[in-house]
């Protein structure tokens, strides 16, 4: 029966690979199973755990950590329709603009200030490609940097709070661990430092680089400086930096200072992002109904897999798997670290494939009770898996970001160019990645 399981989960992951939709391959493939042992194998079917299943459906929907996500995913979209990235990336541009690859630099900025008010990769990736893109080759920047900088920044959502994969993530743990918890709040707090240090490692690097070659990553000629600061560039750059300082200080304040949960906090920024658009004068019903339906089609597609993972994983615990899995690693006498190098190995391979969403309702519900027989902080585990994930978004030759970079990116732009500018980044983020691992205590986790 344990082995049945186990094929379970493998046939799931293959199907899912072979593009069959993640949401009714993984609900569906599990209540096949489920029945088929019920029915020639009711002795080893727990039908009463089966049977709770409408029951789990009630309380994922009634979740009310869960309502943070249509939340931030209206927020995110919403600043996209307001413009804000394009006025910020202007103002940064001038500002940074004497400076070797300054441009480059102003985009590594905007993209963490974009992560911490949107939290959607896709989105932000998109947005720096079409915005940017185009003014980094013009300013004569080397492909290779250009697009590897806007990859590298565009991704910075999901470490960078709120980040909707931090808010699954949380979830998910605390839903399937049973001697710990691990709070939205809480996993945004230990993201914040890895966060923000990973961001002043790529402004390092695009420094060396730029000053070590110098003609990859040319400053802006000082007459498009002039050009730009006219009459009215102190305002223009009061408003491009104190509106999103503000939602954000708004959203992650709130949360940080316990004077709001992060659903709470996700409502703030709903409404903080339109008041930002009013501003910006790009509100008119059209944008808004756009936004709402964009909005309902991402929730519905997240809680559509968050229902087939939460059949799969009743499934797969009324057949014994997680109990099976826990024996089989303690046989094998693994170590600790051993298993998280697997964990991580294979979270960071299934990256390329599949989609965030898919492994953390697929993969993290499985190797939770392993880390907690381990008796492995589920804190450290958790910004760890969401590093893991960021770095599989960028690693050729599938890296989801690098797709999303080559749809918009100008003509004469190719994709072994991207494959190369991305690299360098790759490099910083698995060395942070093992540095976190090793020294968890100097990023404020353990």
């Amino acid at each position: 029966m344990e082995i049945l399981a186990i094929l379970l989960f493998v046939l799931i992951f293959i199907l899912i690979l072979k593009g069959y939709p993640v949401a009714f391959t993984l609900g569906g493939v599990s209540v096949l199973f489920g029945f088929a042992v019920y029915y020639f194998a009711p002795e080893f079917f727990h039908a009463a755990e089966f049977n709770a299943l409408a029951s789990r459906f009630k309380g994922t929907m009634d979740n009310y950590v869960l309502m943070a996500v249509p939340l931030f995913i209206f927020m995110g979209i919403m600043l996209e329709k307001s413009e804000l990235a394009e006025n910020l990336l202007e103002t940064m541009a001038i500002l940074f603009g004497k400076q070797k690859g300054g441009l480059a630099i102003s985009v590594v900025i905007v993209g963490a200030l974009l992560a911490a008010s949107t939290g959607i990769v896709g989105a932000t990736v998109v947005t720096m490609g079409l915005i940017s893109l185009p003014t980094m080759l013009k300013r004569e920047y080397s492909p290779e940097l250009a697009t590897g900088t806007i990859a590298a920044s565009g991704t910075l959502g999901q470490i960078i709070p709120p980040s909707i994969v931090l808010v699954l993530l949380a979830d998910t743990i605390s839903s399937n661990a049973t001697s710990s918890t691990v709070d939205v709040g809480t996993l945004f707090s230990a993201a914040l430092i890895p966060g923000t240090l990973l961001v002043a490692c790529y402004i390092i690097y695009i420094v060396i680089i730029a000053n070590v070659r110098k003609d990859i990553a040319p400053a802006m000629p000082p007459e498009v400086i002039a050009e730009f600061k006219g009459e009215g560039f102190g305002m223009r750059v009061v408003k491009a930096f104190v509106l999103p300082l503000l939602l954000i200080l708004s959203v992650l304040g709130s949360i940080f200072a316990g004077i709001a949960s992060p659903t709470e906090a996700a409502a703030v920024g709903a409404f903080g992002a339109t008041l930002l658009a009013i501003l910006q004068k790009k509100f008119t019903k059209k944008i808004l109904e756009e936004v709402m339906l964009q909005t309902m089609h991402l929730t519905a597609m997240v809680f559509w897999i968050l229902l087939g993972a939460t059949t799969f994983s009743l499934v797969f615990r009324t057949m014994g798997g997680d109990t099976y899995l826990v024996e089989l690693i303690q046989n094998a006498n693994l170590s600790p670290y051993a298993f998280l190098f697997i964990v991580m190995l294979i979270i960071f391979i299934a990256g390329f494939f599949i989609d965030f969403i898919e492994i953390i309702f697929i993969i993290v519900p499985v190797v939770t009770p392993v880390f907690e027989v381990y008796d492995m902080n589920m804190l450290w585990i958790g910004i760890l898996i969401a590093m893991n994930l960021q770095t599989s978004f960028l690693t050729p030759p599938f890296g989801f970001s690098l797709f999303y970079l080559k749809g918009v990116a100008p003509e004469g732009v190719t994709t072994p160019m991207i494959y190369r500018g991305i690299i360098p980044f790759i490099i910083i983020q698995i060395v942070f990645l093992l540095m976190i691992v090793f020294f968890p205590s100097v990023f404020g986790i353990m």
